[in-house]
């Protein structure tokens, strides 16, 4: 083999020797053209790998959140009372009768009590035809009444004072029961003429269905007439948001119902002035006091039952006396 041969080969060899070491060497570090798409491949796998842990964590975080909610479901100790029974009546006894249906459906998820106004009158025919399975009255039974549904039953559930109400910036503070009467009958036209400033007296009654309108006519009018300029009103609250922007008026209202928006007129005894209060409905002091009643044909039954046992129950009657009513059971 002559030199020069030699030479070549050697080179040929060098340059072998100098690929196959870059071979190696790119198989080793991932900068060669074959291992370079098997980079990416493995990071691709590593970020699938964990990203089910990265989602994991705020699954977990709902569980818990979840777990520490306030359970919208009935408790355990929910009652079973359930069905559907009408209250109709007495707009007096509406807002004790609302208090104590919500809470009662809300003890018994089963329960739907449906409440409804329209007056006394209304309450105790309804019940006496079973158009409603319980009437709410706030007087008592007429005989007439008695006469016409001879099962029909009052059952008293409260206790109420009607207070005679004017525009707060009335400077009168008290009035006899004649002096109402007289105002009521028109033979009082102007507050001077009992004591009040010189303004004309506008006189704001209820309606003929009303039974707290009978308790006032037994009470305070007896056999006389109401003056026919006398504007009715078809409930409590009617009353009350008519005498508040009027400076003039005078009405009469449940107990319940006085509040900021009118001044409740003090009633002067043989020369003693008795607020219109709970103290003194209790007391037996205050003149203008009588019981509120939910009505029934006969006995009642089922869910009425359940419903009017709840109302004379503790609790029942704190729900009375926080609607500003007195309960039934209370004492002096």
């Amino acid at each position: 083999m002559s030199f020069q041969t030699t030479k070549i080969t050697r080179t040929l060899l060098a340059v072998a020797v100098v690929l196959i070491g870059t071979l190696l060497v790119a198989g080793c570090t991932g900068t060669g053209s074959g291992p370079a798409t098997q980079a990416p491949t493995a990071v691709s796998t590593a970020e699938t790998t964990t990203a089910p842990a990265a989602t994991a964590a705020p699954t977990a975080q709902v569980t818990d959140a979840a777990a520490t909610a306030p359970s919208t479901a009935a408790p355990k100790s929910a009652g079973t009372a359930s069905g559907q029974i009408s209250v109709t009546g007495s707009t007096t006894v509406l807002p004790i009768a609302q208090k104590l249906a919500d809470r009662f459906m809300a003890l018994n998820p089963k329960a739907d009590i449906r409440i409804s106004g329209g007056g006394s009158g209304v309450g105790v025919t309804s019940a006496g035809e079973k158009t409603a399975e319980i009437g709410m009255s706030s007087r008592d039974l007429k005989e007439a009444e008695k006469t016409k549904f001879a099962s029909i039953k009052a059952i008293p559930i409260a206790r109420d004072g009607i207070a005679v109400i004017t525009h707060p910036s009335n400077v009168l503070t008290s009035l006899t029961l004649d002096q109402v009467k007289s105002i009521y009958t028109g033979k009082v036209a102007n507050w001077k003429d009992v004591g009040g400033a010189a303004q004309p007296i506008v006189v704001i009654g209820r309606d003929s269905a009303s039974g707290t309108r009978e308790f006032f006519n037994e009470k305070v009018m007896g056999k006389e007439a109401t003056t026919k300029s006398m504007l009715e009103k078809n409930s409590n609250g009617a009353v009350k948001s008519s005498i508040s922007p009027n400076p003039g008026a005078v009405g009469y209202v449940g107990l319940g119902y006085v509040d900021q928006s009118v001044r409740a007129v003090s009633i002067s005894m043989n020369g003693t002035v008795v607020e219109p209060t709970v103290e003194n409905v209790v007391k037996g002091s205050y003149p203008l006091a009588r019981d509120l009643y939910f009505v029934t044909n006969g006995e009642a039954t089922g869910l009425a039952k359940e419903f009017i046992d709840f109302t004379l129950s503790p609790e029942g009657q704190q729900i009375v006396e926080e609607e500003g009513f007195v309960s039934i059971t209370r004492t002096a």
